[in-house]
């Protein structure tokens, strides 16, 4: 999308009002309302403007070859996915690898477990619950209820893809399985949870997991 208003006739329109474009794909003019043009300026929404659904379609389906910011492999990116991040990954797998090699703050534990103490911890404030200790079967667990004899390990990407290598995945899922079985010896019942499929800390995408783990606490507590 390229500008055809002036900056005072943006400043004057309103949300809805509608202000002259033209199409980045075949240059013909046409309007789109001023909201829409502030999404896709500032990529609020990851909105790419364009006079039809063809020009749209076309831009999909238009790329520039990109090299992996991890691996180093040469992909062809669409140029509105170029225009949401600078950075180019060639997988979901180089993204967190790369993300994880380079960040400057964190913790080994995932922003959803923490989200999901912070909030268990304020829905079952009489309720001894244990976060990431090992007391229970001597390796640790995400989550364990001691009085309910009850368990839950929150298993992201790293536990189905390899990440860091197929060495890595093969140790983290032999671990997974001497948990089960130690759990299994000690009479805990262990509830796997497969959060691989979120891609963004949210709590609009958390909520899912807090709201399984919850109703199994509950459906224990009714029966113990």
């Amino acid at each position: 999308m390229i500008p055809l208003y002036t900056q005072m006739e943006y400043d004057n329109a309103k949300t809805t009002d509608k202000l002259m474009c033209e199409c980045s794909i075949c240059h013909q003019p046409f309007l789109a309302e001023k909201r829409s043009i502030n999404y896709s300026l500032t990529g609020t929404r990851n909105t790419c403007l364009f006079c039809s659904k063809k020009c749209r379609k076309i831009n999909d389906t238009k790329g520039l070859s990109v090299n992996c910011l991890q691996c180093g492999k040469e992909f062809t990116k669409s140029l509105c996915q170029i225009k949401k991040s600078s950075n180019h990954f060639c997988s979901r797998s180089c993204a967190v690898t790369f993300h994880n090699a380079h960040k400057t703050t964190g913790n080994r534990r995932s922003k959803l477990e923490m989200w999901i103490e912070h909030n268990l911890t304020k829905l079952y404030p009489d309720l001894e619950i244990h976060f990431n200790q090992k007391s229970a079967i001597n390796s640790e667990l995400d989550i364990y209820i001691p009085s309910l004899n009850l368990a839950f390990e929150l298993n992201g990407i790293f536990h189905y893809e390899p990440i860091y290598g197929i060495d890595k995945l093969n140790q983290i899922q032999n671990n997974d399985i001497s948990k089960s079985k130690a759990c299994h010896t000690s009479k805990i019942d262990l509830c796997i949870i497969d959060t691989s499929s979120q891609k963004y800390v949210k709590e609009s995408t958390s909520q899912k997991y807090l709201d399984i783990i919850i109703n199994i606490i509950n459906e224990r507590l009714l029966t113990s």
